[in-house]
């Protein structure tokens, strides 16, 4: 990959008689991780040039998949939920279908941790009359929901209170906090029902119930090609999940332009200058795909970018360990583990990683990736290496059986992980539209807009290539 601007300078940032949109002009998209690569991969595509800037030396952001001795550690995200038929689509494009690995059949149990030990999920109603992981009172909550009436007025609710409201405490404190701690690193007292669960919040929404919307929904998800997360096809490659990232890089070329950070934006007629610390190019418009944190030291006047760095994103280390088989005891015959905060352990969950997906382990070895920090503690995320694999090793010993020193042990730190989607974080979101209406031209896309889950972060992508297509397609000429 070069380093160079793939594209020439030129004075005409205020010619009266530009396009308002100049299709001649290259896109500027800021950030190459998922949301950038797609977004950058599909506008060339439809032969809109593009200029991708990363400040880092590689491509992928929170993707990368290390092997090392046999074992294959994932530092951050391990799988991709097929929730639209978006993201297969780009697999095909990419023609890395053949490098596709959907999880094994086998590994079809979800654990939730009770009284210290994990225990299968329930997968059907009658397994959930049964299981032992809610008491009669929980479970009689559920045959209640239906009739529960849906919430009248407008204010933002958290995650807690809306569990609370429509079923009880004890399905929050059980099951809701340990899923959220698996998705956010969060806090459910503190993350917004609307949105960052909001499917849940559309349920009650058009079917005034969570059960009824699950069994009457059904036809409009098919009809617009969505899954549900919980019946979702999960993903990875024959590599890990960098095989996308790489696979994008690849396609976008000299297009993609490393080592380089922008630090200023400047709106013209017509056009926006790009400024980094020695060069200045100019484009018809910019795509920031980066990070919210990054978003808000980045210079445009009279923006108001300062208020993005409001955006929470807890610390989150990920700690992979390899096994032997024979040391854990453990069948392994799953997802993985989520852990409830009145367990008190200090590790968020664990993915049994070699269960998914072939060649993550060598023969007789397991894999096993947990995470430590987020809200619940976020003091243990920056941890020494050392420290954080005793933390890990502590945990696994007690729920997994997981015996003696680990083989392989990798650790990776996100001090700026998951961006929360806490109660009040519409005005956050009114604040990118309104951004983007007093600035045409400058489009806001990722996990901090659109959702925090790979998936998620793919059809930002995609929708905002589009986005931008139309806008320079139908784009007016001004005098």
């Amino acid at each position: 990959m070069q380093n160079a601007l793939p594209i020439a300078k030129s004075n005409t940032c205020d010619s009266v008689q530009l396009l308002y949109f100049d299709a001649v002009k290259p896109i500027a998209i800021i950030g190459a991780g998922i949301t950038g690569l797609t977004a950058g991969f599909y506008l060339m595509r439809k032969n809109v040039p593009v200029a991708v800037y990363e400040t880092a030396g590689r491509a992928g952001g929170v993707i990368r998949s290390v092997r090392q001795n046999g074992f294959l550690a994932e530092f951050g995200p391990n799988t991709i939920l097929e929730t639209s038929p978006m993201i297969p689509r780009l697999i095909a494009d990419l023609n890395l279908e053949p490098r596709r690995l959907y999880t094994h059949p086998q590994a079809k149990h979800r654990y939730l941790v009770c009284a210290g030990k994990p225990v299968a999920m329930p997968s059907s109603p009658l397994a959930f009359l049964t299981t032992k992981l809610f008491s009669t009172r929980a479970k009689l909550a559920v045959l209640r929901e239906p009739f529960v009436p849906r919430r009248s007025d407008d204010r933002d609710e958290s995650v807690a209170a809306f569990v609370e409201r429509r079923l009880n405490r004890e399905f929050l404190d059980r099951a809701v906090d340990a899923l959220v701690a698996g998705i956010y690193a969060g806090n459910p007292e503190q993350l917004s029902i609307r949105h960052a669960l909001p499917r849940l919040f559309q349920l009650e929404q058009e079917y005034g119930s969570l059960i009824r919307g699950q069994i009457f929904g059904a036809g409009k998800r098919r009809r617009l090609g969505e899954v549900a997360r919980s019946r979702a096809k999960m993903f990875s490659f024959d590599e890990g999940l960098q095989v996308l990232p790489d696979a994008l890089a690849a396609r976008l070329g000299d297009s993609l332009v490393l080592n380089k950070t922008v630090t200023r934006l400047t709106s013209g007629r017509g056009c926006w200058r790009v400024s980094t610390a020695r060069e200045e190019a100019e484009f018809a418009a910019v795509i920031f795909c980066g990070s919210a944190h990054r978003l808000a030291g980045l210079q445009l006047e009279n923006a108001g970018l300062k208020m993005f760095s409001t955006i929470r994103h807890p610390p989150v280390a990920s700690v992979v360990l390899g096994f032997r088989r024979a040391d854990v005891a453990h069948p392994l015959d799953g997802f993985g583990v989520l852990i409830p905060k009145i367990e008190h352990f200090k590790i968020l969950g664990a993915i049994f990683s070699s269960s998914l997906f072939p060649n993550r382990a060598p023969e007789d070895f397991v894999t096993l990736t947990s995470y430590i920090g987020g809200e619940r503690n976020p003091e243990l995320a920056s941890k020494s290496p050392d420290e954080l694999v005793s933390l890990a090793q502590n945990d696994l010993r007690t729920l997994l059986g997981a015996a003696g020193e680990p083989a392989f042990r990798h650790v990776a730190f996100f001090p700026n992980a998951i961006p929360q989607y806490n109660v009040g974080y519409g005005k956050i979101k009114d604040a990118f539209d309104e951004t983007e209406r007093k600035f045409p031209g400058l489009f806001f896309a990722g996990s901090y807009r659109d959702g925090v889950s790979l998936g998620d972060s793919i059809v930002s992508g995609i929708n905002i290539a589009q986005r931008v297509e139309n806008l320079l397609t139908a784009g007016p000429s001004r005098p």
